[in-house]
């Protein structure tokens, strides 16, 4: 039954419109976590391109030449060699993708609900069918943002590539987008999506029918 125009102008924004207001709600939620645990994710991403450096160079000492070993020594040398705010280093595409995933599969998976899978005749929604929509809206949301997740990880390293002597490869966020596009054109943006919306479709098969029902 649809609510007539004078009513629905005196409706909250919340309910004049849904989906884009928990678009809205959860891109601001994923920003304040994504800000809050950041710099976790930078040391991890450190750490992972340490260890392949170390596996790049069988034959010398690792120990020497691994400038960080664990988690905590590689937050601290990244504080005291670059400075404490570059650990938030690439948090703007951090940010734009979270955005992007977090509301692309909040929206994805209400849309699944109301209008592709419905609810039983019973009135409940089936378990196989929130299992089914969080992988699905997992896949759509991770897809949209692979570009931004690919860039977040590329500035990420650009510390990294400064304490080698070597030459930065961004001047920023949007130089990043534009340097990857000229390179590798649309496919380049796209580059490691299909690991992408694996891990996130599995991520989705648990958990997201529970956090996005409210």
């Amino acid at each position: 039954m649809s609510v007539p125009e004078d009513e629905k102008r005196l409706l909250p924004l919340a309910q004049r419109w849904p989906r884009a207001s928990k678009f809205l709600l959860s891109g601001c939620a994923a920003t304040v976590a994504e800000l809050a645990t950041f710099p976790l994710d930078l040391t991890k991403t450190r750490l992972q391109m340490q260890g392949e450096a170390a596996l790049a160079r069988l034959g010398e000492s690792t120990r020497e030449s691994t400038p960080y070993r664990g988690m905590v020594r590689t937050a601290r040398g990244i504080v005291q060699e670059e400075g404490f705010l570059k650990l938030w280093r690439g948090v703007t595409p951090a940010i734009y993708r979270h955005v992007v995933y977090s509301g692309g599969r909040m929206v994805t998976y209400e849309y699944l609900r109301e209008v592709v899978f419905l609810k039983s005749e019973d009135k409940q929604y089936p378990l196989w069918k929130s299992v089914l929509g969080g992988m699905i809206a997992g896949v759509v949301g991770q897809f949209l943002a692979n570009p931004t997740d690919l860039v977040k990880v590329q500035m990420q390293m650009e510390g990294k590539r400064k304490l080698e002597g070597k030459p930065p490869r961004f001047r920023g966020v949007h130089h990043a987008f534009a340097k990857i596009l000229a390179e590798g054109g649309i496919r380049g943006l796209w580059a490691g999506w299909v690991p992408n919306i694996q891990r996130a479709a599995l991520v989705n098969m648990g958990g997201n029918g529970n956090f996005i029902e409210f």
